[in-house]
């Protein structure tokens, strides 16, 4: 089960990823047509892809190096990675047990 969500989750959070990136193309460009100011534009575009980006490196750099370890660093890993993946329990590719 970990292995699959490990690769479901990173899946999500790269998709996360690519639609921040470009929702933050397009509002910065024309953001009058989303009833936004250029400078809120331009920080929400900021917030989304950094969001996304800290999410990744969460996943990467803190969690799957951990995971399957012994104690309290692979229970913490183990729980960390539910929390990251969450938001996505209702997507129809969730690994469920």
């Amino acid at each position: 089960m970990t292995d699959a969500l490990v690769a479901f989750l990173r899946a999500r959070l790269d998709e996360q990823l690519e639609k921040a990136r470009f929702a933050s193309s397009t509002v910065a460009k024309v953001p009058e047509r989303f009833g936004v100011d250029p400078e809120q534009a331009a920080a929400h575009a900021r917030f989304s892809v950094a969001t996304a980006e800290v999410h990744l490196a969460l996943l990467e750099d803190t969690v799957i190096p951990h995971l399957g370890a012994g104690g309290a660093a692979g229970r913490t890993a183990e729980y960390q990675l539910r929390l990251l993946a969450a938001p996505y329990v209702e997507h129809k590719d969730y690994p469920h047990d």
